[in-house]
């Protein structure tokens, strides 16, 4: 049996506009998803993933296309057939990486809330695909596993997924994705904080609406070039710690993700409460519509805040994680 771990991430700046080869720079969290991999006596993949919404769910497949035994579904089929892709497609991925097929049983679970921009999905697929490996006696090094990933949320998000999210549960620590490539950053220890609504966003349909109104209006297109520009500004703050221009930053780039059309009532009103407490500066993180927002929280006023927020249905302290995917 293998147990390999990877860590949630949030953007500090650039979602949506990474899609676009625009850069972006997150930090990995000190949340995990843990893949646990168990070598079978037959030829069958079970999956078991009871916290990503997937409750009463299991899934066994054979080798034979299309073969599929399932117990009943109590959750909504579209995050079934989501997750069950991520975990599949990690498999799948480790199988051609070693270059042996065996049947497995795969267990997944979470300390993120799935879909609600914290990279649980790539966390999924880069602890499933490391610990995959591991139990059919391979090895694989970060860049490998990073790119495996990535196609992995690439074919289940249809093309829409960033490198930067399996690139940052890969590594670890405070990280910059341009285009294909990736660095991590030198930056010390932020304050950061993270509210939760108990909701979550559909991803696709977000990316697609940013889409459509940067096709159609010139001033959209620009608004994500210019979400671009707030990262540039961003690197230096980021590496030397500077709170109060990060979170005059992050302010920015949040205005600039409404205005494209992704956040929402909820995630606003996190955003005010955190900065009223206090904040430096708040935003969302991850692709919006619902889910995550991330603040800088100098004295701990935002996470009260945050904790007393109508809107808000957990918050929690995000400690950087400097270790990415790492065998348990």
């Amino acid at each position: 049996m293998t147990v390999s771990s990877a860590p949630g991430k949030l953007y500090l700046f650039g979602e949506h506009a990474v899609v676009y080869g625009e850069p972006a720079i997150a930090c990995a969290v000190d949340r995990r998803v843990t893949a646990t991999v168990e070598r079978r006596d037959d030829d069958r993949l079970r999956i078991r993933a009871p916290d990503l919404r997937l409750d009463s769910f299991a899934a066994e497949f054979g080798e034979s296309a299309g073969e599929e035994t399932s117990v009943a579904v109590e959750t909504d089929a579209d995050a079934v057939a989501a997750a069950l892709g991520y975990v599949r497609g990690a498999v799948e991925g480790a199988y051609d990486h070693v270059g042996e097929r065996v049947g497995l049983d795969v267990t997944v679970e979470s300390d993120l809330p799935l879909g609600a921009g914290l990279s649980s999905s790539a966390a999924v697929v880069v602890a499933t695909t490391h610990a995959a490996v591991r139990a059919l006696g391979g090895a694989i090094d970060d860049e490998t596993l990073a790119d495996r990933a990535y196609r992995v949320e690439a074919e289940v998000q249809d093309g829409d997924a960033s490198r930067m999210d399996t690139y940052c549960t890969t590594v670890g620590g405070a990280v910059r994705v341009e285009g294909d490539s990736g660095e991590r950053l030198d930056a010390p220890d932020l304050p950061l904080v993270v509210g939760y609504d108990g909701g979550s966003g559909n991803t696709g349909d977000l990316v697609a609406g940013v889409r459509e109104l940067k096709e159609t209006y010139e001033f959209a297109a620009d608004t994500v070039g210019a979400i671009g520009d707030v990262v540039r500004e961003g690197r230096p703050a980021v590496e030397a710690g500077e709170v109060g221009e990060i979170g005059t930053l992050m302010d920015f780039d949040h205005g600039l993700l409404s205005a494209l059309g992704v956040s929402a009532r909820s995630l606003d009103e996190m955003v005010w409460a955190a900065r009223e407490g206090g904040a430096a500066g708040a935003k969302l993180t991850g692709a919006g519509g619902g889910g995550c927002v991330v603040a800088l929280d100098p004295d701990g006023g935002a996470l009260r805040a945050l904790e007393l927020a109508p809107a808000c249905e957990e918050a929690f302290a995000a400690p950087l994680d400097r270790e990415g995917v790492r065998a348990e």
